[in-house]
């Protein structure tokens, strides 16, 4: 299975991009900002879309789009007073049209865009392969040397201003590393389905464990297994392998919440206290 160049690609940039994208949407989960990745993702196809349009690197466009949009989406929420769900809205339906208008101007049909919008991590190749494992190294090197802080402001944020770190900085700063591990991903699993990849391996891992470091290390095993078996499962079922992983983490997620020892507790502690105007209504 693995004797093809394109499978040990595909096996390499899948191994990257889950590390990356669970890195990222640990603190994405933490800070409730889940929904972001959607907005900065269909930004993102205003990039690609111009890219083409110009015969520019589609990375490079990409990003600048996906950067933009992130940090306006952060700058209109905090400085604007409207709701964040609102902004992203603004942002995803933008960059969509910016699209679709770059489309209308470009002649012909483009199948490589068509990658992009559902994703192939069969048709990685050398040059994307080095790209996204730079950019991967890149964020990574950020994330390790901002760690703490990043923690801490994804925690408690105005308690993290208080003790002196600079939250606003640091915001900006993930939103900026989660828009470039976005664009790095886009074409493996695709704009679609790559926000689901940001949040679900951290999603899953909160229904384990409420300690930030078994989190953090169970989200990393968690966005391997889907990458990993997603793409082994398309492999043999011959279907498509960027839905399959994201069908995969679902299907994890779903047996996770069921069976989450997170849930049970809660269960039991909301059984353990009984409301009294329930045992009142039963005396009368």
């Amino acid at each position: 299975m693995f004797e093809a160049a394109f499978m040990q690609r595909a096996l390499i940039a899948g191994v990257i991009i889950s590390v990356l994208l669970s890195v990222l949407g640990f603190f994405v989960v933490l800070r409730k900002m889940s929904f972001i990745g959607v907005g900065i993702a269909h930004a993102a196809f205003g990039g690609v879309a111009l890219g083409q349009l110009l015969g520019i690197p589609i990375f490079l466009s990409a990003s600048i789009f996906s950067v933009a949009a992130g940090l306006g989406i952060g700058a209109v929420t905090r400085h604007g007073k409207i709701r964040e769900d609102t902004a992203i809205g603004i942002f995803f339906a933008a960059g969509m049209a910016l699209g679709v208008l770059f489309l209308s101007l470009k002649q012909g049909y483009t199948a490589d865009l068509m990658s992009y919008l559902f994703g192939s991590i069969l048709a990685v190749t050398p040059a994307d392969l080095w790209i996204i494992a730079a950019v991967a190294v890149v964020i990574l090197v950020i994330i390790a040397l901002f760690f703490k802080e990043l923690l801490a402001t994804s925690f408690d944020a105005e308690l993290a201003r208080a003790s002196g770190i600079p939250e606003g900085v640091l915001f900006y700063l993930l939103l900026g590393l989660v828009s470039l591990g976005i664009v790095s991903a886009i074409k493996l699993v695709g704009i679609v389905l790559v926000s689901a990849l940001l949040v679900l391996p951290a999603a899953t891992a909160l229904q384990w464990s409420e300690r930030y470091g078994r989190v953090f290390i169970l989200s990393v095993i968690l966005g391997l297994v889907y990458t990993l078996g997603g793409l082994i499962a398309s492999y043999w079922l011959d279907i498509p392998s960027g839905a399959t992983i994201v069908i995969l983490g679902t299907v994890v997620f779903l047996f996770s919440l069921i069976l989450s020892p997170m849930r049970r507790r809660s269960l039991k502690h909301d059984t353990t206290h009984v409301d009294p105007s329930n045992e009142v209504a039963k005396t009368d």
